[in-house]
């Protein structure tokens, strides 16, 4: 049996162009930036190294996605994004953390730690 799959689905499309906008807008107005899983993992250009190590850690395959790899990948999925998700097998991802829970302002702590807490809830008892 395949090994679960975390997929981190960002709430920004891919691509050199959007990265250096994205790049451009979080450091010039981060209350409006629209990822806050891109903010709290990410530094100015690359992933944070304690997120790696994190990821590292877990015992899941980890996956990430933009919002048009993710369409692409998933047409319908009408999760709001940003959003991490859970996938076992072929079954459909469940959505693991909702958008409403990562908040801009919120501190890789905060984010790892809810995730732990999620990942406590055994599947088939998903919140």
């Amino acid at each position: 049996m395949p090994q679960p799959r975390l997929l981190f689905v960002y709430n920004a499309d891919g691509g050199l162009v959007n990265a250096l906008k994205d790049t451009w807008h979080k450091a010039v107005s981060p209350e409006t930036y629209e990822c806050a899983l891109c903010a709290i993992t990410y530094g100015a250009l690359s992933m944070r190294p304690e997120w790696k190590a994190y990821l590292k850690r877990l015992p899941y395959e980890t996956r990430f996605l933009h919002r048009d790899e993710w369409i692409a990948a998933f047409p319908g999925a009408g999760e709001p994004l940003p959003a991490i998700f859970l996938q076992e097998g072929a079954s459909p991802p469940l959505v693991l953390v909702r958008a409403e829970e990562m908040k801009l302002g919120q501190s890789l702590d905060e984010l790892m730690t809810l995730l732990n807490r999620k990942l406590a809830v055994q599947p088939g008892q998903r919140e």
